[in-house]
C-alpha cells in the first residue's frame, strides 16, 4: 500500500471515528498529494511515489511547526493546539528522525570523506549532507552540528 492509498484509507476511518483533528490533517494531506499529481511532469495516472509523497508530508510538517511556534509567541494556544494535532498525524506518515548524536556521526563521515576542515568549507559540505540525510533529519539540525564540527 503506497502513502497515498494509506492517508485515503486512514481518511475513512478518521471520518468513522468523528476524529476532527485526523481528519483535517488527513485532508490537508491529500490535498497537497493531489496538486503535486496535477503539475506539470507528473504521472498520468495521477499516481505518486512514496519519494514524492514524504517530501510533501516533510513540507506540510515544516509548515505545522512555524504556524505553531507563531502562534505560540502571539499567545493563541489554542491555534497552536490545532496545529500540534495536526503535526502528529502527519509524522506518522514520516520516517523514524535521527538523534543528534546519530546525525553528528554521519557528519563526520562525510567531512573525513570530503577532506574538509574548516568552517570555509562549509559549503561544499552541506549539499552533501543534505541530500545523503534527506528524510531523515531536520535541516537545521544538520546545519548546526556541522557548524560545531568544523569550528
Amino acid at each position: 500500500m503506497t502513502l497515498q492509498e494509506k492517508v485515503n484509507a486512514d481518511i475513512i476511518t478518521a471520518m468513522k471515528a468523528k476524529d476532527e483533528s485526523g481528519l483535517r490533517a488527513l485532508r490537508a494531506m491529500k490535498s497537497a498529494l493531489l496538486l503535486v499529481a496535477s503539475e506539470k511532469g507528473a504521472s498520468e495516472d495521477g499516481k505518486i511515489t512514496d519519494e514524492t509523497s514524504i517530501k510533501v508530508f516533510q513540507k506540510l510538517a515544516k509548515q505545522r511547526k512555524e504556524s505553531m511556534e507563531i502562534f505560540l509567541q502571539n499567545d493563541r494556544n489554542e491555534l497552536a493546539q490545532k496545529e500540534i494535532e495536526e503535526l502528529n498525524v502527519i509524522e506518522k506518515f514520516l520516517p523514524q528522525q535521527m538523534s543528534e548524536d546519530e546525525v553528528k556521526a554521519a557528519l563526520e563521515i562525510i567531512v573525513k570523506e570530503l577532506g574538509v576542515s574548516s568552517a570555509s568549507d562549509l559549503g561544499k559540505v552541506m549539499p552533501v549532507a543534505m541530500k545523503q540525510l534527506a528524510g531523515k533529519a531536520d535541516g537545521k539540525i544538520i546545519s548546526s552540528v556541522l557548524k560545531s564540527i568544523l569550528i
